[in-house]
């Protein structure tokens, strides 16, 4: 099936600022692909991180290039192979799936699952002051589920002041490789003292075979340490749990595989993503029935969503309609 292609870049302000241990933003820069076969279009969206070292020309650059290999018949599973994972390919991988549902049945019929419901998903509580993150969580401390970024130096004090503030919410912490060995030991226990289910990248990606060597209080998810099925097995004893975000997969294809792949391995499941709008969430959500931990909140955090953006009541978060995506 041949198939037209074109993608464009697209400025999202963030309502106030956006924190975490790498700095700060106002805006999130997404990239939409969308492919067409004359009757129908399909769309995805990607965020290009710097992190991975992802800038959005470099990969809009990328998604145009497919433009030839669609138009002479490039299917979903041959992208896989095409693309390496990242940004890139996940808005093309998306839109894809986005297109076939349009031309035949819902994505989670294509995809073999049953239809997706609504879920609990977490509410991020940026880095700041303790008093500034106090003052966010109990804003927020009638959601069930609060996603706690911290940076390192005072984290012990600005986890207590979270949990002060919102006492009968979960917290989950999210400390963007952060923390160093000398203080990882005090971090996680101040974590378990303040009643954290889990924690995310406490350590830098390349420096994390500490995890292995201490008793971990409470579950540690990888995060930047873990992008595909390939970066899996490296995990085993410093890990109990993985953040699998499409963005870092390279699309909703390879992220199925390996949520599977991962549960056969023993981790549990957590369903992550940018800061970005419902069309990047919409795709993940078929993902996110079987996680454990769910953050799909990047609307929530942004000034204003697109049209026919996904329904967000109190902690819910409820499947897109078609109209987004799927």
């Amino acid at each position: 099936m041949s198939l037209s292609l074109t993608a464009r870049a697209e400025r999202w302000p963030i309502a106030g600022t956006f924190t975490i241990a790498r700095g700060a933003k106002t805006e999130s820069q997404v990239i939409v692909a969308e492919v067409s076969d004359g009757v129908h279009r399909g769309r995805g969206e990607c965020v290009p991180y710097a992190r991975y070292g992802e800038t959005v020309a470099a990969v809009t650059a990328a998604i145009e290039a497919m433009g030839e290999p669609l138009a002479a018949g490039l299917t979903r599973a041959a992208l896989q192979a095409a693309m390496p994972a990242g940004a890139a390919r996940n808005a093309l991988d998306c839109a894809l799936w986005d297109v076939e549902a349009k031309q035949s049945r819902p994505a989670h019929v294509l995809a073999g699952l049953a239809a997706p419901r609504a879920l609990v998903t977490a509410f991020t509580i940026s880095l700041g002051t303790p008093q500034t993150m106090a003052d966010a969580a109990a804003q927020a401390a009638s959601r069930k589920l609060l996603k706690v970024k911290l940076g390192g130096a005072g984290d012990p004090a600005r986890i207590a002041a979270v949990r002060t503030a919102a006492p009968n919410a979960e917290l989950i912490v999210d400390a963007n490789e952060a923390w160093r060995v000398d203080n990882l030991a005090d971090n996680l226990a101040a974590c378990a003292k303040a009643g954290v289910t889990l924690v995310e990248q406490p350590l830098p990606a390349g420096d994390d075979t500490a995890l292995a060597q201490i008793a971990r209080p409470i579950p540690v998810c990888a995060d930047e340490s873990v992008h595909d099925r390939a970066s899996l097995a490296s995990l085993a004893g410093k890990y109990d749990a993985v953040n699998i975000k499409l963005d870092k997969t390279g699309g909703l294809t390879e992220a199925l595989a390996m949520a599977q792949e991962a549960e056969r391995l023993g981790f549990s499941i957590m369903v992550g993503c940018m800061v970005a709008t419902s069309l990047s969430m919409a795709p993940a959500m078929l993902l996110a029935q079987r996680a454990r931990v769910v953050d799909l909140d990047g609307p929530l955090l942004l000034a204003r969503d697109r049209e026919n953006g996904l329904r967000y009541e109190g902690s819910l978060v409820y499947p897109p309609s078609s109209a987004l995506w799927g």
